[in-house]
């Protein structure tokens, strides 16, 4: 399955950089419409579009506020699943202690190996992602066939349904982990509106000072920049393998380091 979307492939630089010339192409494109059209027209400056860049502005500001807010929330969730996930393969490993021989040693062995694998994605960039997906479920194939031996073989106990239930969480946190980082994410399409309202804008101030003849190039260019990084934030918050921000997997690696010390 392919979990990229189109901008994912662009490296942040040559976004950040390509946003600040399309704003700048964007401003001198309406600053010479404006001038060509108050030379026709001096009635022109009485136009409302002062009131009308305020307002776009404005629309812009609250676009990428609602839009940073919702992938500043998917990230937050993919930071509390990462610990979730720990929390629940360490307490798998721990209750694997209490089954029999040789369940437990075959368990403990599996989950390592998963734990193994799941620290793997602290240094994977999204063209391994897929790989580490299929080694997560390959494994997990052969804990719950594992776990069906250990049903047929031995009696039901609380102390296997305790372990079968933590087994089953370790389970739906992949699932959950896979939804929230590569599946749930913002529409391109969305992003593609915020690019062209904020294309918009920045035509439309060059618009106004084509029709004053006055140009505040020092301020002008610092929005450029202010918005064009706003937007190269949502844009690396989005993406799966972040370079900005980045979910923190150092309590798996943690976690693999206790239980790769075998007694």
């Amino acid at each position: 399955m392919d979990y990229s979307q189109p901008l994912d492939q662009i490296p942040l630089w040559v976004l950040f950089s390509g946003t600040v010339i399309l704003f700048i192409i964007a401003a001198e494109s309406g600053f010479r419409v404006g001038k060509f059209v108050i030379s026709r027209s001096k009635q022109a400056r009485k136009s409302q579009v002062g009131t009308i860049l305020g307002a776009s502005l404005g629309l812009l500001a609250f676009l990428l506020a609602i839009t940073f807010s919702m992938a500043g929330s998917r990230f937050d969730t993919r930071k509390q699943l990462v610990l979730d996930e720990a929390n629940a393969i360490e307490t798998t490993y721990l209750r694997a202690k209490l089954l029999p021989e040789p369940f437990r040693s075959e368990f403990q062995d599996l989950l390592r190996k998963y734990v193994n694998v799941r620290a793997e994605i602290q240094t994977v960039t999204l063209d391994t992602i897929r790989q580490i997906i299929a080694k997560s479920e390959e494994l997990q194939g052969l804990l719950w066939s594992k776990t069906i031996d250990l049903t047929e073989k031995k009696p039901i106990s609380i102390v296997t349904g305790l372990f079968i239930q933590s087994l089953n969480e370790v389970l739906d946190l992949h699932g959950k982990r896979v939804t929230a980082g590569l599946l749930n994410r913002i529409s391109p399409s969305v992003i593609t509106t915020l690019y062209f309202v904020a294309f918009l804008c920045m035509a439309t101030m060059g618009y106004q000072a084509g029709l004053t003849g006055v140009r505040t190039l020092v301020s002008g260019f610092g929005l450029m920049l202010a918005f064009s990084a706003v937007l190269m934030l949502i844009t690396d918050l989005e993406r799966p393998s972040q370079k900005i921000f980045g979910v923190n997997q150092q309590v798996m690696v943690n976690l693999k380091t206790r239980i790769s010390q075998v007694p």
